[in-house]
């Protein structure tokens, strides 16, 4: 056995005297005033499938956040198994602590961004059966007011996931020049009033500064047509989405995980991602199709000369998208798109 996995919790005490009817229950969530409610996972039944854990397989949980989807794994995986939880938050590092008491497999948690806790893992030998990734941010997060992700009520422009990191969304504002903003807002945002709000910004600021979230808001409203901001959703939705990307280095840290999480899968490993927004979604296609493209010769080639084989064969042709149920339940999982592939053996084609 590993190190990895003799340094892991032990739950099967607690696993074996649960009973049928408790393993087989959602889990509920404590929220923010100490009340209990159910935490519903986006996707949680869909991502399971194609996930398909086994008794006493390893899996690697990039993106614990409230634990919805790890304590839906674990309940496969059982005493046998294991499952290391990732997750840059302390929030998060708080919720493993009870996911952990009691779970039905052996659990591990590192506090860390999972493009740092996916090489952390490389280095100690680590082979999984299972990885996956709940990108953005959790629910967790944007109930937690004070932490500034939401543009729905009035909080400080904080934005980060790891509340010990240097840059916020304040800072940010107050330090980027206008260029540098505005390119933020177009290439993590998309937003196509870029250049409008990020010279509102840099003008504003200089009056005084932008300190939260509904004065963000106001600049955002300020800066763009009047016909913008009744069309497309929340006038703020894209500004946001860029401010807390760039914060969190969100896409360069799926860029470097991507490759590390295929990396420590066994053959036959499956790795899964679940985007909520089409930069996120785009690297998980271009990732997982890469990986299942064999040949790359030219087509006017009579033979391959390149050698090129496949390293994986596609779960999800297409994204799996909600049901309009679960949509109705959960407004926030609309955008949810999962992408899922799985490793082939060397030298094995499908």
């Amino acid at each position: 056995m590993s190190t990895i996995l003799l340094e892991m919790t032990r739950s099967r005490r607690r696993a074996l005297r649960r009973s049928p009817r408790t393993r087989g229950r959602r889990t509920a969530e404590l929220d923010l005033d100490g009340a209990q409610r159910r935490h519903r996972p986006v996707l949680a039944s869909e991502l399971v499938d194609v996930l398909d854990p086994k008794a006493g397989q390893t899996a690697v949980d990039c993106t614990f956040g409230d634990g919805g989807h790890a304590r839906l794994v674990a309940e496969r995986l059982g005493a046998a198994g294991a499952l290391v939880a990732v997750d840059r938050d302390p929030l998060a590092e708080e919720r493993f602590a009870a996911f952990a008491a009691g779970a039905a497999c052996s659990t591990r948690f590192i506090r860390a961004g999972f493009a740092e806790a996916l090489e952390l893992l490389s280095s100690e030998g680590l082979r999984a059966n299972i990885a996956y990734f709940d990108l953005g941010m959790s629910s967790m997060q944007v109930d937690t007011r004070e932490r500034g992700f939401s543009y729905s009520y009035d909080a400080p422009l904080d934005m980060r996931m790891d509340p010990g990191q240097e840059l916020s969304a304040r800072e940010l504002l107050a330090d980027w020049d206008e260029r540098r903003l505005a390119r933020a807002l177009r290439d993590f945002g998309e937003e196509r009033h870029a250049a409008a709000i990020a010279r509102a910004i840099v003008r504003r600021r200089t009056q005084e500064p932008i300190e939260t979230t509904l004065e963000l808001v106001d600049v955002i409203n300020a800066a763009i047509p009047a016909p913008a901001r009744f069309a497309g959703g929340h006038p703020a939705r894209r500004v946001f989405q860029a401010l807390r990307i760039a914060v969190n280095d969100e896409l360069d840290q799926l860029d470097r995980a991507l490759p590390l999480a295929w990396k420590s899968l066994r053959a036959e490993g499956v790795l899964a991602g679940i985007a909520f927004h089409s930069l996120e979604d785009r690297r998980l296609k271009r990732f997982l199709g890469d990986r299942a493209r064999g040949c790359i010769c030219p087509p006017e080639l009579p033979f391959c000369v390149c050698g090129r084989e496949p390293e994986a064969t596609l779960i999800t042709r297409r994204a799996i998208a909600p049901s309009a149920e679960e949509i109705a339940r959960n407004p926030r999982a609309s955008s949810a798109r999962l992408r899922a592939a799985r490793k082939l053996a060397s030298g094995q084609v499908r």
